[in-house]
């Protein structure tokens, strides 16, 4: 029996398939879902869990050396929000792009993670190291 850190098994078996230079998308509970990506949705009601929440556990045992986030994350949201993501992806390569761009990537991914956030563009794509 797992005693600690994620517990979801659809989650645990999603990341166990993440390989080096393989991309993980961590969504928020708007962003589209795409047929023949694996999605595991653990959104529960708006706001809970977070995209920060989720890339917080994801963070623990997995090594993320790059992240894609749309630049209009930056227009839509607070000085506190970019702080806190900035905090959470300390010591990773932010790279900024458009929205579009950013969905362009999630064909590729091996899978995504549907959460119950609520922030506008806080959607990430996320390249294991």
């Amino acid at each position: 029996m797992i005693i600690g850190g994620i517990l979801n098994p659809h989650l645990l078996a999603l990341l166990a398939r993440v390989r080096h230079t393989n991309a993980l998308v961590i969504a928020d509970r708007g962003f589209p879902s795409w047929p023949g990506v694996e999605t595991v949705d653990i959104s529960l009601v708006d706001g809970v869990p977070t995209v920060l929440q989720v890339l917080a556990a994801v963070r623990q045992n997995h090594r993320i050396t790059a992240a894609f986030m749309a630049r209009e994350f930056s227009r839509e949201n607070g000085a506190a929000a970019q702080a806190a993501l900035r905090s959470a992806l300390f010591g990773v390569a932010v790279r900024r792009e458009s929205h579009l761009a950013l969905k362009r990537r999630v064909p590729q991914a091996i899978g995504i993670i549907r959460t119950g956030d609520t922030t506008p563009y806080a959607n990430l794509v996320l390249i294991s190291g």
